[in-house]
């Protein structure tokens, strides 16, 4: 059997995303157009400035990943698209543009969840060892899931308010670093104490495996407005924010580990692009099991970890010409 490609579109917030795929399950291309500095004036994303970007965008970022690829729009068989959860005028772009490639070629297009995107996102560079437990934790989401084989996903934990990410984003606004926050305060707590003020970790109870970031955030507030003349401080009060950040999440990951005893732990999603988390989860479980974690390029939003997905589950898909998007979290297969 000859070698066939599949194209992935991601744009469920403010990245512009294709990739070609092969049959083999191969990451051929991947590019990736990053709104970042465009809303970074703004503190944060913009929903209708970002949907105006994808629709400048998407038909320039497609092209670049079949050059890359190496290939031509009609050698594409198949089409994978993110249909949320996400903005849901940002996935209407993407969704838009493969209906109509779709149409076009006369091939199949398929909804792909964003969440089981980035759990497959571990699989690009690893062979993972299951049962697995995965940490999924981004700007929009913190979950944490059992997987045991590479299609069926079990959530065992959620946040019940703010994801981490968004944590880190509204942390960084509140000290007036910018957008995007995370990767702001990553820098800013490097070589630096990391204990130089205690803030709380949320407890959910002895047996929850949740999240709760919200009364994280109110608390770095407060601290500011009794401490006026924080600025001296900054670096210490950043990396002492992260600190909590990093902790309540492997807090609860040690926790799940015990509890289920897997064979191996994944952690993927934006916010595994920080420093601190990627070092202190690989000393976490040090002599436990193996830590699998997606290079920063497959870390944060991209078509590869869609276009991966839709392999993995290529023989279970049906096809769907037409289908929903949606901008909260729906079950996962």
């Amino acid at each position: 059997m000859s070698e066939e490609y599949y194209l992935a579109i991601e744009t469920s917030c403010d990245e512009t995303c294709s990739s070609i795929i092969n049959s083999d399950g191969n990451i051929i291309s991947n590019v990736v157009f990053s709104q970042a500095e465009i809303h970074n004036k703004y503190g944060g994303v913009l929903p209708d400035i970002a949907s105006k970007n994808h629709t400048e965008k998407i038909g320039v970022v497609i092209e670049e990943s079949l050059q890359k690829a190496n290939i031509e729009l009609k050698e594409v068989k198949k089409v994978f698209v993110t249909n949320g959860p996400g903005l849901i005028n940002c996935l209407m772009i993407g969704v838009t543009a493969a209906r109509t490639i779709s149409l076009i070629n006369q091939i199949p297009v398929y909804p792909i969840n964003h969440v089981e995107g980035h759990i497959a996102s571990c699989f690009i560079e690893h062979k993972i060892t299951f049962p697995a437990l995965c940490l999924v934790v981004s700007g929009g989401h913190t979950s944490m899931f059992m997987l045991y084989n590479s299609k069926e996903f079990n959530l065992i934990g959620n946040t019940v308010d703010d994801a981490a990410g968004e944590a880190f984003d509204k942390g960084a606004k509140i000290l007036g670093l910018g957008y995007p926050g995370g990767i702001l305060i990553d820098k800013l707590s490097k070589n630096v104490k990391k204990d130089f003020y205690k803030f709380p970790i949320a407890k959910m109870g002895k047996n929850s495996l949740n999240f709760s970031f919200s009364g994280l955030k109110t608390s770095l507030k407060y601290y500011l407005d009794k401490n006026k003349d924080f600025e001296k401080n900054l670096n210490q009060i950043a990396a002492s924010y992260q600190e909590a950040i990093v902790d309540s999440l492997l807090e609860n990951l040690l926790k799940a580990f015990k509890k289920f005893n897997p064979s191996s732990i994944m952690i993927t999603g934006g916010v595994a692009c920080n420093s601190r988390l990627r070092s202190k989860a690989e000393e976490a479980f040090k002599n436990k099991t193996k830590v699998f974690i997606p290079s920063i390029q497959y870390c944060t939003d991209n078509a590869a970890m869609i276009g991966k997905r839709g392999f993995q589950l290529e023989n279970d898909l049906n096809l769907k010409g037409e289908f929903e998007v949606f901008s909260t979290s729906k079950k996962l297969v």
